[in-house]
């Protein structure tokens, strides 16, 4: 479904600012994986994600998407197959406008009011209801006065109205607190199963890691240096993690945005 092939990535090449970000990347994902990504700061994880993206094109390597080749397609193509969500829950959205404007661009109606429907405003109504937030009620309200949490759960409505090929979470619920968090994480993991959505999540929580998903992914460097999936994983906890990034990479996890449970 999602196949990466030695990609590498170096930015200001040639310069003493030179920073190699992705060193000869290769990963594949099967429809429906549901795959968790771990590491340090600048181990790599949010360059991956802009690379498959196309917020820029890698140096060397390939990325193939649902079969097509995508390695120098620009960014606003691969936006109409992609879903992606931000740390920042004020990235994603349009502010000033109202929660069933954001939901109407999203569905692909245009924003234009004229154009959104009562049998329209009634699907709107129930997908938000499914979020249990209480926003089916406050349709009119401009998205930039509601909390983080409920910001990004309407994001992610946005982000899967039509079923993406490809979702990319960048530790969308990093900037929530923690009870915020986990009710953002219960209406993800919902909705990427019952869409049966091919995902990669990046997350700081190490827990999470493991409780969600099929696969688990950890970068350093730029590089992936283990993966761990199947009857492993379901025996694995976060001790068994932080062994194996030191076992792999050769050195201790930096912990200091990290979350161990």
């Amino acid at each position: 479904m999602l196949r990466i092939t030695n990609i590498s990535k170096t930015f200001n090449p040639g310069t003493v600012n030179a920073k190699t970000a992705l060193s000869h990347v290769s990963l594949h994902l099967e429809k429906g994986d549901f795959v968790s990504i771990i590491g340090a700061n600048g181990a790599g994880k949010s360059t991956l994600f802009g690379a498959i993206a196309g917020s820029f094109f890698t140096d060397e390597g390939s990325i193939f998407l649902d079969g097509e080749d995508i390695t120098l397609e620009p960014d606003h193509k691969r936006a109409k197959v992609m879903g992606r969500l931000f740390q920042d829950p004020q990235l994603g959205t349009a502010p000033s406008m109202s929660i069933t404007e954001n939901l109407a661009l999203a569905s692909g109606r245009g924003g234009w009011m004229s154009r959104v429907t009562k049998k329209d405003i009634q699907d709107f109504r129930e997908r938000l209801s499914m979020l249990n937030m209480g926003l089916e009620d406050n349709m009119n309200l401009p998205v930039g006065l509601l909390s983080g949490g409920q910001r990004q759960a309407v994001t992610l409505l946005m982000a899967t109205f039509t079923t993406p090929k490809l979702l990319l979470l960048d530790e969308h619920t990093a900037a929530l607190d923690p009870a915020t968090a986990e009710k953002v994480l219960e209406i993800t993991e919902r909705i990427v199963r019952e869409n049966s959505i091919t995902c990669l999540m990046v997350t700081h929580n190490m827990q999470t890691a493991l409780d969600l998903g099929n696969r688990t992914i950890m970068m350093d460097a730029g590089r992936i240096i283990y993966e761990t999936q199947g009857e492993e994983r379901k025996h694995m906890n976060v001790s068994d993690l932080l062994v194996l990034f030191h076992k792999n990479s050769g050195k201790e996890l930096d912990t200091d945005r990290i979350l161990l449970s």
